[in-house]
Order: structure tokens, then sequence, then C-alpha cells
């Protein structure tokens, strides 16, 4: 999808802003070509929900370009087409989607060198990246509590297939050079990790000034969760930054060629295999399971896959059950407004 720049019907008046921060009943805009500005707050429709251009309503977040019509208060009247989204699977047991940013151009999945990293994290975050349609990189952070942090970011980058990744500590600045070298002007960066990762105290150091709060240690050692709100935050470089509360669990939404991207040593041997249906669990000429068997492939690595490739399945049908069910309901009414139109004709 790409941005539409034609203004919507109703644009004569209107601003053309990005979102730096979404509230219950408003959002917090800055010009969209002066992102360094001090936002202010334009109220939503009373659904909250705002219109893409092909009419559907959506819920705004931080990163949409907006069209916005002054006043006191200013009102919020439009969504300009996502360029990229990098979205999430909701908590619970609904079917829908979270957007949770908008127009990135860059995704850090921050995951700490202490405690170890988790290796199912990061491909779980690595394929949430790559389904945005944002470039991923991943930094490793608190490079200064273990004693081999270059040893510990080679074993992730095994996982981290065609990804630039940089283990960094905010307490000393080994390794930031290249995670600032991607801070040029307009380009928009969000960052998603486990809470505890250090998100805010990167954001920090990019930013050169404290503009998120951070937390000490717990007693386990593990860092303490302060964001509790996503925001974009204005970079050095006249870059910007995404800061999102940490993530518990991500819920995958169906994406097969975002799979295919992480997983990319999987795939390669799964087209090797001697049968297109194979299920890489004990058919003759399977190369996933040989791979598996000479050590080529973690075991760790292919489950990992499977449980992705699981969940993503899971979101697939729970959103194809959730979009028939909108089908209905809008043919609902559809036919609804035509019989009451028919009675109102009727002598």
């Amino acid at each position: 999808m790409t941005t539409s720049d034609a203004p919507h019907p109703d644009a004569g008046a209107l601003l053309r802003a990005r979102v730096v921060r979404a509230d219950r009943g408003a959002l917090h805009v800055v010009p969209d070509d002066d992102l360094g500005a001090d936002a202010v707050r334009a109220e939503l429709p009373r659904d909250g929900l705002l219109p893409l251009p092909d009419g559907t309503r959506v819920p705004a977040t931080v990163g949409d370009v907006v069209d916005v019509r002054p006043g006191d208060p200013a009102h919020v009247t439009a969504l300009h087409a996502r360029r990229t989204a990098v979205v999430r699977d909701s908590a619970g047991r609904t079917s829908l989607e979270q957007v949770v940013a908008a127009n990135v151009d860059v995704v850090l999945v921050v995951e700490h060198l202490d405690p170890d990293p988790d290796l199912g994290r990061v491909e779980r975050l690595l394929t949430l990246a790559w389904r945005s349609g944002a470039r991923p990189v991943v930094v490793l952070t608190k490079a200064d509590l273990v004693p081999d942090p270059d040893g510990m970011a080679a074993e992730v980058a095994q996982v981290a297939i065609g990804v630039d990744v940089h283990a960094v500590s905010v307490v000393d600045g080994t390794g930031l050079d290249p995670v600032r070298a991607l801070l040029a002007p307009g380009v928009a960066l969000v960052a998603v990790g486990p809470s505890g990762a250090g998100k805010s105290s990167l954001v920090n150091a990019l930013a050169g000034r404290d503009v998120m709060a951070t937390g000490g240690r717990r007693a386990d050692g593990r860092g303490r969760h302060t964001t509790t709100h996503r925001e974009l935050v204005p970079l050095a470089g006249g870059a910007v930054l995404v800061d999102t509360p940490g993530v518990r669990g991500v819920g995958l939404v169906a994406a097969p060629d975002a799979l295919d991207t992480t997983f990319a040593d999987v795939t390669d041997l799964a087209a090797r295999c001697r049968f297109a249906d194979c299920a890489h669990v004990a058919e003759p000429g399977c190369a996933v399971r040989e791979a598996v068997e000479s050590g080529e492939l973690p075991e760790r690595r292919l489950a990992s896959w499977r449980k992705l490739a699981r969940e993503a399945a899971y979101a697939a049908r729970r959103s194809d059950a959730r979009l028939a069910a909108e089908e209905r309901a809008r043919w609902r009414r559809v036919m609804r407004d035509r019989h009451r139109q028919v009675r109102h004709q009727a002598p």
C-alpha cells in the first residue's frame, strides 16, 4: 500500500500532520514537514475512528499521517494510507489486529544480552518486522554486563538471517555508532522488544537527551518496565523514533512471506524435500529432517518455525471469520436501509 498524497475531498483548509501520540478521544500531532515542532492536540470523531482513502474507518496510531482541521479545538478528519505498518494480533480472544506504529522505515528489534537473549523471541519480532514492510535491525543491549558480547551477537546473527545485528551499551557508548548511522533526516524508526530490554535508555542515547523515563534493575537482574505508551520522539539528524511499551507476548498476524524471510534457512531446505507438501516429520526424502539429524539445522530452530507457522495460520483463520462476520453485518445494514427507503416511498 502506498501513501496517498492526493487531498481528501474536504481538504481545502486541512493541514497534513503526523501523529506523535494517540490518546482516548484525541491525537497529539505535529506538521508532517516539521516533525520536531511542538505537538498540538486534535480531537477525534466520537467513535474514535478515522476514514482511510478507501472509506474504511480504523483507529489512528503513532506515525500515521492525518488531515487536521485547524480550530479551537482542532479536529482530525481523515487518515492517509499507510506506507508501512507494524501489526500485531490483539491480546485476548478477539480476532482484531493492532497497528503498533505506521509509516516507519526501520524496526529496531531490541533484545538484552543480560539475561541471555531469547532466540525464539528474536525470531518472533523479526517476523513482525519483516511483515511490516520496514527494514529490521537487531540491537542487543547491555553489552557492558557480559564478558563476550561479540560472541553472543554472532549467535543471534545465526537466526537473524540478512539482518544487521549490533551489540551496544548505553552505559559506555559501545556499538552505538552503526545505530546512529540509521538516523538520516526524515527516517522513522520503531523500537520493539520485551519489558526491561533497555528500549527507553536506547532512545535517550540516540536522542542525545533524556526523553523517556528509565527504570533500575530488579532484584533478579532484569530491567524494569517504564514505557506505558507509544510516542514519536525526535532524534538527532532529523530522524524520529517510536518508543513502545514492552511486549510480554506478540501475536503474529498471518504473514507467510515474512515467515519465509525470517526462516530462510528452513524455507531453502524445504524446497529440497522430495514431496512438495512435506510436513517435515517422518516423510522419506525430507531435507529439513536430514539437516536436523546432521546438525546443520538446530532442532530449536525447526520447533520455533513450527510454532510461529501454527500461530500465524490460527490468526489467519480468526481474521477470515472476523472479515466474514463484518461482511454479513454490512449487508444487513444495506438491506435494512433499503427496506427503510422502500417503506418511506410507499403511498
